[in-house]
Formats: C-alpha cells, sequence, structure tokens
C-alpha cells in the first residue's frame, strides 16, 4: 500500500485536532473582540459548521481510502488538504499577528496542520494518487467552495 493511502488518515485526524482548538477558543476570543471583527457569530452557529466540516473531512477521507488514486473521492480529498493547507495563512497567521498574540486555532495550524497538509500534499502528488489541471481544479475549487459555504453554515447552525 502507497505511503499517501496509508497517510491520508491523518488528514482528518489533524482537522479534528484543529476543529476542536476553535470550537473551544473562539466563542471566548469573539466576545473579547467583538468591536474589532468584522463579522460576528455565535458559539452554537460556529460550532454547528465545524461539526459539518469535521464530519465531512472523515467522509471524504474514507471514500478517498476505499476508492482510491484518480477518483473524485482521491481530488475531493486533495482540494480539502489544500484548504487546511491554505487556511493556516488565512486567517490564522495574520489572526495572530493583528491580533498580537494568540488567535484560535493558530496552534495546531502551525504545530499540526501545516507539516501534515504540506506532507499530504507532496505524497499524492509524488505517488501520482492525483494529478495534472484536475487536481490543480480541485486544489482551487474546493477551497474556494468551502470558503463560500461557511456563512452557509453559520446560517444553517441558528436553525437547529
Amino acid at each position: 500500500m502507497a505511503a499517501f493511502r496509508r497517510s491520508q488518515w491523518l488528514f482528518p485526524i489533524a482537522t479534528t485536532a484543529h476543529n476542536l482548538e476553535e470550537a473551544i477558543w473562539l466563542p471566548r476570543f469573539v466576545a473579547a473582540h467583538a468591536s474589532e471583527l468584522p463579522w460576528h457569530v455565535e458559539p452554537g452557529q460556529f460550532r454547528f459548521g465545524l461539526v459539518v466540516l469535521t464530519v465531512a473531512a472523515w467522509i471524504v477521507t474514507y471514500f478517498s481510502w476505499r476508492r482510491g488514486r484518480q477518483t473524485w473521492w482521491a481530488y475531493m480529498l486533495f482540494g480539502y488538504i489544500v484548504a487546511m493547507l491554505v487556511n493556516v495563512f488565512v486567517p490564522h497567521i495574520p489572526a495572530a499577528i493583528v491580533f498580537g498574540g494568540y488567535a484560535p486555532g493558530v496552534v495546531t495550524a502551525v504545530v499540526v496542520n501545516l507539516p501534515v497538509m504540506a506532507f499530504l500534499v507532496v505524497r499524492a502528488l509524488r505517488e501520482r494518487y492525483v494529478s495534472g489541471s484536475k487536481a490543480v481544479v480541485f486544489a482551487v475549487a474546493v477551497p474556494v467552495s468551502i470558503a463560500l459555504m461557511i456563512p452557509l453554515l453559520f446560517a444553517a447552525g441558528s436553525l437547529s
């Protein structure tokens, strides 16, 4: 079994750890910095979104693992991995700089997600689990789709 096929399970594990850090610390951070933030989200709305995104990480990984290389699921997983890699730099590191210290999620973003997601991107490409223009399309489309979906998840969270 190729290294990526085994190691892709690091993705939902790292994503879960990261989302747990955010679920615990973000509501208090938002309350403390409400006047400085361009948005406001209630803790329940935020946590609902995190649960959906975390469950999606496990589901996409499972189907990628089951279906294998060069499948739609493999490309979805690759795009989601890229999204979590981008998430290190937008918004976690800039938020920590702007607020002059800890920003929720920055610890797992830098210590866990940065090395894990970078490793997984490299392994997926080297082993041709994904390749070519299709990998580029998913590496752009999935992060953009997730970013556009976040306000909808927050809105759905207010209904629950």
